[in-house]
């Protein structure tokens, strides 16, 4: 049985890691996981993801220890995007919506924050609990810090303690709570909304904030005026362009073609 479910729909590809007990990821999970984040950027038909977890308690907690006993190595091949397919992965200029169901620790917090927003079922909870199995949640040591407060991101790395849904919301982790069982029906709504609009914007608005990351403002903007972006020179140069301006002047709904 596959560890990977994907469902289509339109313009929307739903992921579900499907691996009991606890959806722990394992090397072969990973690439797997890769295949299917890579399939997903290089097809233009496809627009948004929404990755989710099977079943009501566990969204993802993480590196597959049981299987790591058995000799996967944490530093072996986890294939095309790294951990879970999504952190390292090149070039993916589409919105990606975690749907949270549940349990999200180490790994698994670490594949939510290489989504792009992230619902949370109410009972959902968190944690980056490395430093108790004397390891560092790398991914997170990199991002939670630009992600929230510096302090509440150090004290949830240095303790590995437990938080929940609400807490995570406060701290602007979370976009939004909402009831286990409107979880998913939530998502592919937003999906949904996002997938009706401007693919090539989307793609040069992930491209500008990836670039923009580690770089002076003046820098980056002189890139995007210079068109020396792939995705904003695509978009400067489309036909979506000139439509969002028709549309403006007409008063009516822009049509996007992705082109």
């Amino acid at each position: 049985m596959t560890p990977i479910k994907t469902r289509r729909d339109g313009a929307i590809l739903e992921v579900i890691l499907d691996r009991p007990k606890a959806n722990a990821i394992d090397l072969a999970t990973s690439r797997i996981m890769g295949e299917v984040f890579r399939d997903f950027r290089d097809d233009p038909d496809l627009r948004v993801a929404v990755l989710t977890g099977a079943g009501e308690k566990f969204f993802c907690p993480g590196w597959d220890l049981k299987a790591a006993a058995d000799g996967d190595a944490v530093d072996g091949d986890y294939g095309v995007g790294g951990f879970g397919g999504l952190q390292e992965l090149r070039h993916l200029n589409k919105p990606i919506i975690a749907a949270v169901n549940g349990i999200a620790c180490g790994g698994g917090l670490e594949l939510a924050l290489s989504a792009d927003m992230i619902i949370a079922a109410d009972h959902a909870t968190f944690a980056l609990p490395e430093i108790r199995s004397g390891t560092v949640a790398d991914a997170a040591s990199v991002k939670l810090p630009k992600r929230i407060p510096y302090h509440i991101a150090m004290e949830l790395l240095l303790t590995g303690r437990w938080f929940d849904a609400e807490e995570g919301h406060r701290w602007g982790l979370v976009n939004e709570i909402v009831a286990a069982d409107q979880l998913m029906a939530r998502a592919w709504e937003l999906a949904r909304l996002l997938a009706s609009g401007p693919p090539l914007v989307y793609a040069a608005i992930k491209e500008v904030v990836r670039e923009a990351e580690d770089a002076k403002f003046q820098d980056i903007m002189n890139r995007i005026t210079k068109r020396q972006l792939a995705s904003v020179d695509v978009l400067y140069g489309s036909e979506d362009n000139l439509e969002g301006a028709r549309a403006f002047a007409e008063k009516r709904d822009p049509v996007w073609k992705g082109r």
